[in-house]
């Protein structure tokens, strides 16, 4: 839904050069500590391996509703990132992303030690130039996978998600001022500053809820919802996750 940008438009972009240090997610630790997991208001449509699609007000109908709980969360139980889909070609997952997203592909030294190449931003819609200037984002943060969980996740679950390529969706290389902007923040504390990636931004966010059975809290849900009105034709495609 959001791969490959034709190579003219990117000089119509803004355009982010600087180089430096790759971006890492940051986020807080607390003490682990066991949660009440609440009952789904509706159970998500489609098994897995099976592709579903569905207009943007349905599928925010199909996502469960919970509070969230965060007592417990760490970073660190999210394991990643692994050595990703090709092992052999010494790239981990982060940069398998790197390289699958690249409009302009880079040059790949040893060790994946990445040169040149372009990225467009989806979440900001500037075009990154150096790929240190790129964090790879989980669309759903971790911190929020954790509140959404509705029984605690094993521990592979939580590596498979964290290193989902499985779905074009879960992983998205974006500048990295624009990761930290967002954060941990679910749709009602944070849009991208791109409008035009709202209605695309709203149907990813619930594709990949609804890959991993996720909750959404009310008032997540309702900013959803009110995305939702501007969004006519949208649709969520997503495949369950094993």
């Amino acid at each position: 839904m959001r791969r490959g940008l034709p190579a003219l438009a990117l000089a119509a972009l803004p355009l982010l050069a600087t180089t430096g240090p790759a971006g890492a997610l940051t986020g807080t630790p607390v003490d682990e500590q066991p949660f009440t997991s609440y009952a789904p208001a509706q159970a998500p449509a489609g098994a897995p391996g099976a592709r579903v699609a569905l207009a943007l007000f349905d599928a925010i109908d199909r996502l469960p509703v919970a509070e969230e709980h965060r007592d417990g969360y760490k970073r660190d139980l999210y394991k990643h990132w692994n050595r990703g889909l090709l092992p052999s070609d010494g790239c981990d997952t982060r940069r398998e992303v790197i390289l699958a997203e690249a409009v302009e592909a880079p040059t790949v030294a040893a060790g994946c030690k990445l040169s040149g190449g372009a990225w467009r931003s989806a979440y900001d819609g500037l075009v990154v130039t150096d790929a240190g200037k790129l964090d790879v984002d989980h669309f759903v943060p971790l911190a929020e996978v954790f509140d959404s969980e509705q029984t605690p996740w094993s521990a592979e679950r939580r590596e498979a998600y964290a290193n989902d390529q499985g779905s074009p969706d879960t992983l998205i290389a974006v500048s990295a001022a624009s990761n930290r902007s967002k954060s941990d923040k679910d749709p009602a504390e944070w849009m991208p500053t791109d409008g035009t990636y709202h209605c695309t931004y709203a149907a990813t966010w619930v594709g990949t809820k609804l890959r991993w059975n996720l909750a959404v809290d009310d008032t997540e849900r309702q900013a959803l919802l009110g995305t939702a009105e501007d969004c006519s034709g949208t649709t969520v495609t997503y495949e369950p996750a094993p």
